[in-house]
Formats: C-alpha cells, structure tokens, sequence
C-alpha cells in the first residue's frame, strides 16, 4: 500500500497521465554571442565499441563471409606478370652481355697499305678446320681427321648495305697471290700467316676493305646446330662421301651437328668438288642463321641459354667487334637474297679475272643492286 509513495509516506504523483502540472524543463538561454551547443551524432552501435567503419558506398559484408585472398585480387597477377617480364628482360639482356665476355678476340686488321674504306659493311666468315678442343674420339666420330690442321674450309665474304645483302664463297683451291709467300691456294695464308695474312691476300685480291671476322671451328658447327635443335638441308640426290663420313637422302630433311658438318664438308662425291661444297656450305651457314634467330630459340629459355653456351667455345670475333656487331653479321646471314661463288674460269677455282672485278668493283661501292646473273653463280662458272 505504501509501494507507491516516498520515504516519508507522501504518495508520489503518476507521471503523464491526468497530472495538471507535470514536471517541465526550463530552457536554457545562450549567452549572448555564443553558439548554442551541438549535441554530438549518436555512433552506430558497433563503432561505439571500437569497430572499424565500413568505407562510404560499400555494403558491409556478413559476419560468415571469409576473408578474401591476395591471389584473387586482380592487382596481384598484374604485379606478378610485370615482374616476370622484367626478369625476362633482364635474362635476355645479361646472358649475351656474360657469353660476350668469354669469346676470344682475333686480331684481324693486317699492316701496311689497304684498301681505304668504304660504304656498306663487309664481314669475312672464315669456317676453320681446325680440331683444337676436340678429343680423339670426336674427331674419329667427325671424320676431321689430323688434329695439327689448321687450315680454311669454308672461305665467305658477306657484304651488306643499301642494296642487296650479297654472299660471296671463295674456294679453298683458289691460287692467290699470297704476300710474302707467292702464289698458292687461298686457304694455306691462314696456316703461314693467320688470319691477318688471310685478310691481306684476300684484300689484295678483290679490292674490299674487311670490316669485320668471324671465325667457327669444326665442333664449333656442330655444337651450335645441336644447340638450336638441328637444321634443315635439302640435297638434291642422295650423297655417300667416305672422306666425310657422309651417308644423306635426296630432299629436304633435318640433320643434326654431326650430319650438318659432315654436309659442309663433302666434295669427294661431286665432279666438281669444291665448287659442290661451297654451295653446301652456304645452305648450312643460312639455316644456322634462321634457327639462332627465330622466335623460338628466345622464348625457349633452354635453347637461348644453350645456344649463347655454345658461342665462346667455337666462335671468335674480330677485335672491335661488338655483341651489337656480331648480331647485325647473324641477321644478314640469315637474309642474303644473292649468294654465289666467286666468278671462276674453269673447275679447279681459278678465278674468271674480268667477271671477279666486276663483282667485287660492285661490293666495294655498295651496287649490288648492279649484280647480274652471270657474275653471281652458284658455281661460279659463266652460264
């Protein structure tokens, strides 16, 4: 009975209701200038407790939604694929930038008078015989033979510029008036004099400044068409070379190091002997050059890292020349529309004097867009 009073028994007025007079708050007044205060925003229930606002414009996610991983966010793969890239690059740039620096450098130039320079660049392309590097067994399995030689089988002259990328064989046999030494086959100047003697007698020769060398050995040739996976000849018959070791169907067949060197050597089959071979080696030379310099010998990391591998071990460049240089003379290899021998009179490679001035006048004043059909044979004889 007495619940709804106070202490002193006084009973307590029932708020709202019938009361005539229920209790009013009096208004405050602000004082004269002064802002009225601003009662603060009342928190959503979870942020009065310390949570995490969600960003403006994003409905907050349930409370069983896991969490989402760093690989499903688009950003991530973008990054990874950039790095990959970089890396790729930097693959690229450094593996011939390291096999660069372990080829050896020949000293090529010769002394004394030569020709002054000229336009366009003419590379010498020298396929050496000799078998430094190879052991007993190699050579017996390549047919090279004695392991003292050391003489030029393969004998080119590459020359680019405005016209025409022209490639020029010179046959071993070719009696050249070798300074010093009289007249004697083209290829013993390497043997008497090395490559300086080789340079000299060839620029006496035709009248072409060289501008550049390139010299491959015999495993040199094979380690480098095993590096790039084979290459492809087309013999027009079947060849069967003992010298050589030799034994290739007529058509167009992939061959690996050995049978692709082997190729590039055999002559004993032919009537015409060097002038068959020359021709031989220019086919292996071009499908070298295509297979070093096609798409998949870059995107095939194996074959790219094999193939720069190979380079220092059996090839050697001329002093001055550059990576930047080496790969301008593999992209002209694999480009030459006009490839012949040098203007010859008869079989046994002596030189045609009036048609070899008139090929080389065109190569030493960049005109070979002027090379007509019977200067640039495939055997070098007159049509």
């Amino acid at each position: 009975m007495y619940g709804s009073g106070n202490e002193k028994g006084v009973p307590r007025p029932e708020r709202g209701g019938d009361d005539p007079e229920p209790t009013r708050r009096i208004p405050v007044q602000p004082r004269p200038g002064a802002s009225p205060p601003r009662m603060p925003d009342r928190l959503p229930p979870a942020e009065q407790y310390g949570a995490t606002p969600e960003p403006a414009g994003r409905p907050p996610a349930p409370p069983w939604s896991p969490r989402r991983s760093r690989w499903k966010r688009p950003g991530t793969w973008v990054r990874l694929v950039l790095l990959l890239l970089v890396l790729w690059l930097v693959f690229l740039v450094a593996v011939p930038l390291f096999t660069w620096s372990k080829v050896d450098k020949v000293a090529y130039e010769p002394s004394g008078e030569r020709p002054s320079e000229q336009p366009g660049t003419t590379y010498l392309l020298v396929g050496s015989d000799s078998r430094a590097g190879l052991s007993k067994a190699e050579r017996r399995r390549l047919h090279t033979g004695n392991e003292t030689s050391e003489l030029t089988d393969t004998i080119m002259l590459l020359h680019t510029g405005e016209g025409p990328t022209t490639l020029v064989s010179i046959p071993r046999d070719s009696p050249l008036d070798i300074p010093g030494h009289g007249v004697s086959k083209v290829n013993s100047a390497f043997s008497k004099g090395g490559t300086p003697l080789l340079v000299q007698t060839l620029e006496k020769a035709t009248g072409v400044r060289i501008d550049g060398y390139v010299e491959i050995g015999f495993g040199g040739l094979v380690g480098v068409v095993d590096a790039v996976g084979g290459i492809e000849v087309c013999p027009k018959k079947r060849i069967r070379d003992k010298p050589s070791g030799l034994n290739i169907k007529k058509g167009c067949q992939e061959v690996d190091g050995a049978t692709a060197l082997a190729y590039a050597r055999a002559r004993k089959y032919s009537p015409i002997s060097d002038l068959a071979r020359v021709q031989q080696q220019r086919e292996v030379v071009a499908a070298v050059g295509k297979k070093v310099l096609s798409p998949w010998s870059v995107v095939n990391p194996v074959r790219y890292w094999k193939l720069n591998a190979a380079v220092p071990d059996f090839f050697r460049f001329g002093e001055g020349m550059g990576p930047y240089d080496a790969s301008q003379w593999a992209l002209a290899m694999t480009d030459a529309p006009k490839s012949c021998t040098v203007p010859l009179a008869s079989a046994d490679a002596t030189w045609d004097t009036k048609r070899a001035r008139k090929l080389f006048d065109t190569l030493a004043e960049d005109r070979t867009d002027d090379i007509t059909a019977d200067l640039c044979t495939a055997t070098g004889l007159a049509p």
